[in-house]
């Protein structure tokens, strides 16, 4: 049988075509527009997404045995506000994740309602990504188009219902919403009630290998598929992303080094960290994991290499990098503010203890340290809780260097452990509707089969010592500076 993976990401959607032994058949991507109205503002047209996936379908099983298609399920982009009215149309762009109108809102939740509270409704504290920030925004900003409001999801879950009519979202993207009683799996009746909104609203919640329908008729016949393809709810990108590499179960970690940076911590238990420095989430495997996300990551190497040293060769720059745990230049990696642990969207980035002599290849290198060691504040923050992690999973951009992945196994004492095909949300979308079809018992079981560690980068000793006195120094300068970046933000 074969089963589809969707990746709806910001800036496309990416279809992936799966066997049922987790060979990859085909990939196929398409783009789509992303707008910026206001300054902050970002949004995207729903519809877009639709036809850009009809169309990606069409292309991805294109010359296989369409019948052999047994089920279709997705990771996509978390915290987006779609809403529909009482006819099912768009009632305005979806106010995407990494919008910050919502900054008003979000302060009101944290400082009004106050963190101890949200934490105790939902398991965490707000953000200006996430939904229900963006839901207070539209009641104050926009009423017309908020009274007219009969639906609310998730970008991947427009997918799923324009795809199947069912209105639906899964528990792990539902997490990200603020809305989510995440402890118990159910929407918070007093976060529905700040919002001004109703459950009738919100979408009926499934685990993420559910099967919650079948490809409706008029839209199977227009993909050539059958119509007994089912739809599973899928996940959002970060835990799909996390089905992809294996990080399931107990205590088992994936390291993402993308243009934002996370730390996805899977556990069976439920746990939320007092400070709510991490994010709590329920996970795909029908369980929950703890998440800390750094706004700039792979985009501080980028922003470095093309807009400061203007090149491209990033693999040049590093083959001048030898000596590792003696760098005396400290970076931190705050280019948009920081998500976790510190949640500070005045923090800036920063080099600081360059000297007469301080070099080009130590700059750079202080970059790639930087990343890591700010990574490392959330691992801090997991290992306070009692979980024991000796290993991770590497994926993203930055895992193609074998010198940032050195520093991952070195900064956080960690095997680091490559995987053989790195697909990210897609491939986990696909390993969740195999499971949802019964291919397999459960996504453990899944993954088992389809995962493969292929290299395993060992911290060495040494280094992992000299690596304990930089990041003693380097968790100093954040807790310095932060006055001063209240200063110069105002």
């Amino acid at each position: 049988m074969l089963y589809i993976g969707v990746d709806l990401g910001t800036s496309a959607v990416k279809l992936l075509l799966m066997d049922e032994k987790g060979n990859i058949k085909n990939i196929v991507s398409k783009e789509y527009p992303l707008s910026f109205p206001k300054s902050g503002w970002s949004e995207q047209n729903p519809e877009d997404w639709y036809e850009k996936s009809v169309e990606g379908i069409k292309e991805l099983v294109d010359g296989f045995e369409k019948e052999q298609v047994a089920g279709i399920s997705f990771g996509g982009q978390m915290h987006g506000l779609v809403t529909l009215d009482e006819k099912d149309q768009v009632i305005r762009p979806a106010i995407l994740w990494n919008d910050s109108r919502s900054t008003k809102e979000t302060d009101y939740f944290n400082e009004v309602i106050g963190k101890e509270t949200l934490s105790k409704y939902t398991a965490n504290i707000a953000f200006t990504g996430f939904t229900a920030p963006k839901i207070l925004w539209m009641k104050e900003n926009e009423p017309e188009k908020f009274a007219k409001i009969k639906k609310i999801m998730l970008p991947k879950d427009y997918l799923a219902y324009r795809l199947s009519g069912a209105f639906c979202s899964d528990y792990s993207d539902a997490s990200g919403m603020l809305l989510l009683d995440v402890e118990h799996k159910c929407w918070s009746k007093e976060m529905m009630e700040l919002c001004g909104i109703t459950e009738e609203q919100l979408p009926t919640l499934y685990e993420s290998y559910d099967v919650v329908g079948t490809l409706k008729e008029e839209v199977a016949k227009e993909l050539g598929l059958p119509a007994t393809v089912k739809v599973i709810a899928g996940a959002g990108d970060n835990a799909a992303a996390a089905i992809g590499t294996g990080t399931v179960g107990e205590g088992n970690c994936n390291i993402s080094l993308g243009t934002s940076g996370t730390i996805f911590i899977s556990s069976k238990q439920f746990k939320v960290d007092p400070h709510n420095a991490l994010h709590s989430f329920a996970h795909a495997d029908g369980h929950y994991h703890l998440m800390g996300c750094m706004l700039s990551a792979a985009s501080c190497n980028k922003w470095w290499m093309e807009e400061i040293l203007k090149t491209t060769d990033f693999d040049k720059e590093q083959e001048e990098i030898v000596t590792l745990g003696e760098n005396q230049v400290f970076y931190l990696p705050y280019l948009m503010g920081e998500r976790s642990p510190h949640n500070d969207p005045k923090a800036r980035a920063t080099f600081i203890g360059m000297t007469m002599d301080t070099t080009r290849e130590e700059m750079t290198q202080a970059v790639l340290e930087g990343v890591i060691f700010a990574l490392r504040d959330s691992l801090e923050v997991a290992r306070s809780l009692g979980i024991k992690i000796d290993r991770t999973k590497i994926c993203g951009g930055g895992a193609k260097s074998l010198l940032w992945k050195k520093m991952v196994a070195n900064i956080l004492n960690l095997k680091v452990e490559v995987i053989e095909s790195e697909q990210g949300p897609a491939l986990g979308g696909a390993i969740l509707a195999a499971v949802g079809c019964g291919e397999y018992e459960d996504v453990e079981s899944a993954v088992r089969q389809f995962v493969t560690v292929v290299e395993t980068i060992e911290p060495e000793q040494e280094l992992v010592e000299k690596y304990e006195e930089c990041y003693q120094k380097f968790k100093q300068i954040y807790p310095a500076l932060k006055p001063v970046f209240q200063v110069l933000s105002e």
